[in-house]
């Protein structure tokens, strides 16, 4: 948001229950942990980054395979992603949590007063998002943004700017709406992949001379093309 922007006042507090207890636990940790305060600070608010590079190395990848379907699932975990993060944020305003630094005096916070609410986190549910997208069809990738995410989370609790349900609820609203997505866009979006291949968007979408396999349908492999798994 832009600077300035007045901080809007919670309907709600997280600062109840076993989350108040883990990001207390959490806290108390950063507190005598000073020599990983700005490395964690630093992952915290630009690590997100990070993930922004694994969708981008996701789609090379999928352009060298020069399978549709899975160009179309490396199109889709970029999509799902920006979807995600939108539909979080009416989640974000309905839900209305105060920061942790709003409800719990003498915490240490290292991160910025934010001008928005606390539930969900956008940065976990972008790490989500990104993480399911990437299994859908390469799993290594996947797995580096998983480990990845898990760090996010942890920062995002450990900076003081979120509570732990916080990033828990991120991530799975950002998974569950890629996955979700899938089912429902993979076959039109395969399809207009391939449609895209006689057109002269062909270089961003496959790096081979050759009409772009059907991939799996239903399922099951194309059986002119036995390398068309989804997962990599």
């Amino acid at each position: 948001m832009a600077g300035g922007s007045p901080i809007p006042v919670p309907r709600t507090s997280g600062a109840y229950g076993w989350d108040k207890t883990l990001f207390l636990d959490v806290n108390h940790f950063a507190q005598h942990t000073g020599w990983l305060h700005a490395p964690m600070l630093a992952y915290a608010n630009y690590g997100v980054a990070l993930f922004g590079l694994l969708l981008v190395a996701g789609w090379w990848l999928a352009r060298r395979r020069g399978d549709a379907r899975v160009m179309a699932a490396a199109l889709w975990a970029m999509a799902g992603t920006a979807i995600a993060v939108l539909v979080a944020q009416p989640v974000n305003h309905a839900v209305a949590e105060a920061r942790p630094w709003q409800s719990l005096p003498h915490i240490l916070v290292l991160a910025g007063h934010s001008t928005d609410f606390s539930f969900p986190s956008d940065h976990a549910t972008v790490a989500g998002a990104v993480t399911a997208g990437l299994l859908l069809y390469h799993r290594r990738l996947g797995i580096i943004a998983a480990v990845a995410g898990v760090v996010m989370c942890a920062a995002r609790v450990y900076i003081g700017a979120h509570y732990p349900q916080d990033v828990a609820a991120g991530f799975a609203l950002g998974a569950a709406v890629v996955l979700i997505g899938w089912i429902i866009a993979r076959i039109p979006l395969t399809s207009l992949v391939r449609r895209l291949t006689a057109t002269p968007l062909r270089p961003l979408l496959t790096a081979g001379a050759r009409p772009l396999p059907a991939g799996p349908v239903n399922g099951q492999p194309a059986p002119s093309s036995p390398r068309s798994h989804v997962a990599g």
